[in-house]
């Protein structure tokens, strides 16, 4: 009797245990999707669908990055990443190329200022981007793969487009919460006429 009670016992504890760690998992997943929205598609997608494979790589992103504090830009290096973003917008009309080169490059300067990882250290960069901007991730990257691949000129029209989003986050006085999209252009002019690819940009396809 005493035996068969010991092993009810343990059942019961193996069945508890069981459930408290699929619902944790599952837990665990929807907050990961929560906090990195579209990059949670991106990094399942990676891993040929196999969400737990994803997200051991984001629990380990969050452990890594979690903690980080972002540097407020002093003014004028916060107007003077701006000035230089509205001046590569110019210049895609006449060298698309040049341009996405240049708005890489600006772009991984930008995050090393606010604090995360060094440019030269792209993909620890592009994590630590995605735990605290994980709406803007896609279009540094899409720019960053742009750049090194010379796509066609839509190709990186489309990438600076979406590339202007973490630059907006990156230069706004104050760091915001991880995965909330920011206020946008500093300058009052309508972005959407400043982006490459306008109705007055030439080369661009149809």
């Amino acid at each position: 009797m005493l035996m068969f009670v010991l092993v009810m016992v343990a059942v019961v504890v193996v069945i508890v245990a069981a459930v408290l760690v699929i619902g944790f998992g599952q837990r665990g997943g929807r907050g990961l999707k929560k906090r990195f929205g579209p990059e949670y598609g991106h990094v399942v997608e990676r891993h040929n669908g196999d969400t737990k494979a994803a997200e051991a790589e984001l629990g380990e992103r969050v452990q890594q990055h979690g903690s980080l504090e972002e540097r407020p830009l002093p003014p004028e290096a916060r107007e003077g990443y701006c000035a230089q973003w509205a001046r590569i917008q110019e210049q895609f009309v006449e060298s698309p190329d040049k341009a996405v080169a240049e708005a890489d490059m600006l772009l991984s300067r930008l995050a090393e200022d606010r604090g995360f990882p060094p440019s030269d250290q792209f993909e620890n960069q592009m994590a630590a981007l995605s735990v605290h901007h994980s709406d803007h991730v896609r279009g540094y990257r899409d720019l960053h793969t742009t750049a090194q691949v010379h796509g066609s000129t839509e190709e990186m029209r489309e990438a600076m487009v979406r590339a202007r989003g973490l630059v907006t986050a990156l230069t706004t006085e104050q760091p915001a919460p991880s995965g909330r999209h920011r206020s946008h252009p500093h300058d009052g002019r309508d972005p959407e006429r400043q982006a490459p690819g306008g109705p007055h940009t030439k080369g661009s396809t149809t």
